[in-house]
């Protein structure tokens, strides 16, 4: 056997043994009622976060297929980590009015940047995708549950 033959299956056996290692999965309970009654989305933009928003920004992820690939699980698993870390509107009753109000200003910044979601989301998650007009009704409810 060759030092490359050696070393692809060096590969593939790594390959294959890490796929035994998975990251925690992000499932718990949405809790999303005190967020929604007190943001009043319309059911339309309720969709749209529900479909570009909600796997990355709560307490629940509705995970794809390929989720079981690692060490892919693992990046999506960072993201999500990441995501829940700048808004989880699962704990928007723990917010105070101050990190509310941060939070839809972000909203309101990322949906304008376009920076939300993300690219890679969007890719694999077609639902995800958004176009200018629905990022734009995002952009106004949100302004409009930031003045309430």
């Amino acid at each position: 056997m060759s030092k490359f033959e050696k070393a692809a299956l060096t590969a593939v056996v790594l390959l294959l043994a890490v796929q035994f290692i998975q990251p925690e999965k992000n499932q718990g309970d949405y809790q999303l009622k005190s967020f929604l009654a007190e943001t009043q989305p319309s059911n339309t933009v309720k969709t749209m976060l529900f479909n570009a928003c909600f796997d990355c920004h709560s307490n629940n992820t509705q995970y794809p297929w390929y989720f079981q690939i690692t060490p892919l699980n693992f990046r999506i698993a960072h993201h999500i980590e990441e995501g829940k870390e700048h808004l989880n509107f699962s704990e928007w009753s723990s917010y105070n009015k101050d990190q509310k109000d941060h939070a839809l200003e972000e909203i309101i910044e990322v949906m304008e940047k376009k920076e939300m979601p993300l690219k890679t989301y969007v890719w694999l998650h077609n639902e995800g995708k958004l176009t200018d007009a629905q990022s734009q009704m995002i952009i106004d409810w949100a302004k409009e549950a930031k003045s309430k």
